[in-house]
């Protein structure tokens, strides 16, 4: 893997200065509620791969919701990516995580992207200019756009978009075999959306509300369905697209209700897609592994904890 040309706290110093440094919270995705479910493997996920989540049995998730913005104010019923991130509990006490966002790719190939469109982006009188040069420079943003025009629009709720994991991981299952999958969360409810006018007549917090009124009658699913990488398609690119078509539903998301217990009294939750299992490889894919780098330092920034070298 090539040489990053910038540290992960050079990439959380470039969120704060686009979103405002806000003590105790997350650089981004600063706003999020936590909910509880299970996930159930489907009969065939098994063979696609060995992780112990992929058995049939089910299994103790957390569900993080959230507004991708680095504010924890930002109102719910304004455009923007969103977030679902899920822990996985599985047998002997580890775990698992998936974390995906409403857009289908990822706006940069590198970390250097990243963090120059953080700077581009962040409110001066050179906005324009920035963001025209960042476009000359990293033209891959443009691949992204019509597969993330989704985040120009406000959901009727998190329940009713599709989330999107952005990275590859090698799937491999008991025989030896393996094959590159990215992950999709599909919503049973079906993608809805509100127009302009019905979005400007919510309220800032209407999402996290209209989540928890729904699951008071009854729970949220979500299947999760991995796409099959093809000869030609990029494990190592998150802004690039796929071509291969073929996909598998390999489970189901049930969520029941909200969280109580995690997040108090100086408990820390991190969703770190770095964290796999027995079963499930990362990508050689250089924002994937960047990332979780960048979440140990927003972590000791927001709670003083220092996950220490190896993340995750």
């Amino acid at each position: 893997m090539r040489e990053i040309m910038v540290t992960p706290e050079q990439a959380i110093e470039a969120v704060h200065e686009q979103a405002g440094y806000h003590p105790g919270y997350r650089a981004l995705h600063a706003k999020g509620l936590l909910f509880v479910g299970t996930f159930t493997a489907s009969a065939g996920a098994a063979s696609l791969s060995k992780a112990a989540h992929l058995t049939g049995d089910p299994v103790p998730a957390l569900v993080r919701f959230s507004n991708g913005a680095g504010k924890p104010k930002q109102a719910d019923n304004t455009p923007g990516v969103r977030g679902m991130a899920v822990k996985l509990s599985l047998p002997g006490g580890s775990a698992t995580d998936i974390s995906s966002q409403t857009a289908r790719l990822f706006t940069s190939s590198t970390p250097e992207g990243f963090v120059e469109l953080m700077r581009a982006v962040t409110p001066s009188l050179l906005t324009g200019y920035r963001l025209a040069r960042y476009a000359l420079r990293f033209p891959e943003i443009f691949r992204g756009l019509r597969q993330n025009a989704v985040t120009a629009r406000v959901p009727v709720s998190y329940a009713t978009v599709g989330y999107h994991a952005l990275h590859a991981f090698r799937w491999v299952d008991s025989d030896g075999g393996s094959r590159f999958v990215r992950y999709h969360w599909v919503p049973e409810a079906g993608e809805h959306f509100l127009s302009f006018p019905a979005a400007r007549s919510k309220g800032a917090d209407f999402l996290s509300d209209e989540l928890t009124t729904r699951l008071a009658g009854g729970p949220v699913r979500f299947d999760l369905q991995v796409q099959i990488a093809g000869p030609d398609d990029s494990t190592v690119d998150p802004s690039a697209p796929w071509v291969s078509t073929e996909t598998a539903t390999v489970g189901t998301l049930e969520i029941t209700g909200p969280d109580t217990a995690r997040e108090r009294d100086g408990d820390i939750v991190v969703f770190d897609p770095m964290r796999v299992t027995d079963g499930i490889e990362p990508s050689d894919d250089p924002v994937l592994h960047f990332r979780s780098y960048a979440y140990s330092v927003s972590v000791k920034d927001r709670s003083g904890v220092d996950r220490g070298a190896e993340a995750p």
